[in-house]
């Protein structure tokens, strides 16, 4: 049986994906320990980190937590959702796009 050589060409463009920052947003309630909790847990800041995102989201009213692709930053923000409904707080965190 004879062999067949097929060749191919194909061009392909990759582009970076496009990010999406991950914001927590202040509240009365959540208190400034379980913020820091989550920014070490979930975002994987350090202590000194996760306290200076704390104190920008308390006196700013919001703070950026971290920079990903659609998808990762979708999931920070669901576990940000659980993680507060299981511990009774309104904690909200939001995506968008970054610039």
């Amino acid at each position: 049986m004879p062999k067949f050589e097929e060749e191919l060409e194909l061009a392909l463009e990759l582009e970076e994906p496009q990010m999406f920052k991950v914001l927590l947003h202040n509240d009365d309630y959540t208190s400034m320990d379980f913020v820091v909790d989550i920014l070490t847990g979930v975002f994987h800041k350090s202590f000194a980190q996760a306290e200076q995102i704390m104190l920008q989201i308390h006196e700013k009213g919001k703070a950026i937590c971290g920079v990903y692709s659609f998808e990762i930053a979708q999931t920070k923000a669901q576990q940000v959702k659980q993680k507060a409904k299981q511990n009774e707080f309104p904690l909200l965190a939001t995506i968008e796009e970054d610039a």
